[in-house]
């Protein structure tokens, strides 16, 4: 089984949260962050990123009032721009197909509530490839807690140590280890601002597609 994270490992969907929270800004009166900003600031859900925006940091809380204000008028944002600036990453659609050819039980694990991640992968084409979608919302925890992990596996009936995790993050690296899996990494991905490598994956690549040939040259794990 192979489980694939969305944001920054499927698909760079910056685009569309900075334009969100742009408008989201505005409508406040307050100042616009950019899509540079944005890009060090996902990863942990559209709850925690419109906190970051508030605070123009990666740590820290806005006022409660102002929040209570903001939450709202970016989701009714998102939800009308869930994929129009969202685009899947080079070689992704190709691993996807190789991976399928190949037998892989596909799922995908991501931190993103199910009513956006759900219509993303659907307007992106991809969402018939994946046997279960466990989103951020789906559970009581999610990544880095390896419930989200443990559940999928149980979903599609694998074992987690003939499982591999696809993500970008050092909160899919945590996942997985907790939940006995593999890990891979993209290099290009959503890692506030630091290098996936001090994470110390498995493996780190610059394209998906790059992943099916290793899995084939890989050694097999005990049992076949």
């Amino acid at each position: 089984m192979i489980l694939i994270d969305v944001d920054g490992t499927l698909v760079d969907s910056v685009p569309d949260l900075a334009w969100c929270v742009d408008a989201m800004m505005r409508e406040l009166g307050l100042p616009e962050r950019g899509e540079a900003a944005v890009r060090d600031w996902v990863g942990n859900g559209v709850e925690r990123l419109v906190r970051r925006a508030l605070v123009n940091n990666l740590e820290g809380e806005p006022d409660p009032e102002l929040f209570a204000r903001a939450y709202p008028v970016f989701l009714r944002l998102y939800a009308e721009n869930t994929s129009k600036r969202s685009r899947l990453y080079p070689g992704v659609r190709e691993a996807l197909d190789a991976f399928r050819a190949g037998g892989y039980k596909l799922g995908c694990v991501t931190n993103k509530a199910a009513r956006f991640t759900e219509p993303l992968l659907r307007d992106l084409g991809i969402a018939d490839y994946f046997g279960v979608v466990v989103a951020g919302d789906t559970l009581e925890r999610k990544k880095p807690d390896p419930a989200p992990l443990l559940h999928a596996a149980r979903c599609l009936g694998a074992a987690p140590e003939r499982s591999l995790m696809v993500g970008d993050s050092v909160s899919d690296v945590k996942a997985a280890r907790a939940a006995g899996f593999r890990i891979v990494c993209m290099s290009y991905g959503y890692n506030h601002g630091e290098d996936i490598r001090l994470a110390e994956p498995d493996l780190v690549l610059d394209r998906m597609d790059e992943l099916p040939s290793l899995l084939e040259q890989a050694p097999k794990p005990a049992g076949g």
